[in-house]
């Protein structure tokens, strides 16, 4: 995974081509969507468990959000600025991955469903927050949220899948992954930054907001070990890309988001063993 990530690293500080917008419009558009389809019908994931995770996802994002308005208070950071940074994670690119390494498929399966609801969220309350306004068009038009809509009554009724549409799904997902760990190395190694000190702060809050929410949230919802470790794990993740990206298109100190992005991801990178020691092998939550 972190060969991946230094792999775009690298290339982009070589200066090598790499045409961001292509790459990620592929992996959005396409990639994703056929990664979260071909996920959540091809492995052993019932509606029932599809549900309970993305129930629990947005609980979280919630207490994320709640417990970061209140530290973002005392601190007297901006809220705009700062508030998606702290509640979205990086699900994605690091997320699924790393739940694939630590769960397996099954790990996968429910990391996918934690994803598609968090992108859901992140493209609707975090562009609110982050733009002072909600878009229904910006979520109406995603993409994975016709791969999630087109699963549900295959999961639901147990319908078997065309061979060969199934084996182009699989094909398409399988590129999904690696590119999005690429593609994150690249943008690390492009991010202007010029503010640290705000972004350090921010993104020790975001790892320890996060993992202090999802151990919460998978306690309170009682969850079996694989699903409890995902949910972990997954809100314990850096701060997402995207929260750049949203700072710099409506103007909320790009400079510091990007600290704390960059600042964040090398923090996960020693974090996030601890975490997966801790719900493999500790029992967490207790």
């Amino acid at each position: 995974m972190f060969v991946c990530a230094i792999i775009g690293f690298v290339w982009a500080k070589l200066g090598k081509a790499f045409d961001s917008e292509t790459i990620t419009g592929l992996t959005v558009q396409i990639g994703t969507p056929c990664l979260v389809f071909d996920t959540l019908t091809r492995l052993d994931l019932s509606l029932q468990d599809f549900g309970t995770m993305a129930l629990a996802t947005a609980v979280a994002v919630g207490g994320f959000g709640a417990l970061a308005l209140g530290w973002l208070h005392l601190s007297g950071m901006d809220r705009r600025t700062f508030l998606p940074a702290l509640m979205f994670p990086n699900s994605g690119n690091i997320g699924l991955p790393t739940c694939l390494f630590a769960f397996g498929d099954r790990g996968l399966a429910l990391a996918v469903s934690f994803f598609a609801m968090m992108i859901m969220l992140q493209f609707t309350v975090g562009i609110g927050i982050a733009s002072g306004r909600v878009s229904l068009r910006t979520i109406v038009t995603a993409p994975v949220l016709y791969a999630v809509a087109a699963a549900i009554p295959v999961m639901a009724f147990d319908l078997t899948i065309p061979e060969v549409a199934g084996k182009t799904l699989h094909l398409l997902a399988g590129f999904t992954i690696p590119v999005m760990l690429i593609a994150l190395g690249v943008s690390l190694a492009k991010l202007e930054i010029r503010s640290l000190g705000d972004g350090l702060a921010v993104a020790l809050a975001r790892l320890l907001i996060g993992f202090g929410i999802g151990t919460a949230v998978a306690w309170a919802f009682d969850l079996p070990p694989v699903a409890a470790g995902v949910l972990i794990l997954q809100s314990s993740m850096p701060i997402a890309v995207f929260s750049y990206l949203f700072a710099l298109r409506y103007g909320r100190r790009p400079e510091a988001v990007a600290g704390a992005v960059l600042q964040s991801t090398i923090l996960g990178f020693i974090s996030l063993p601890i975490v997966i020691y801790l719900v493999r092998f500790a029992g967490l939550p207790f």
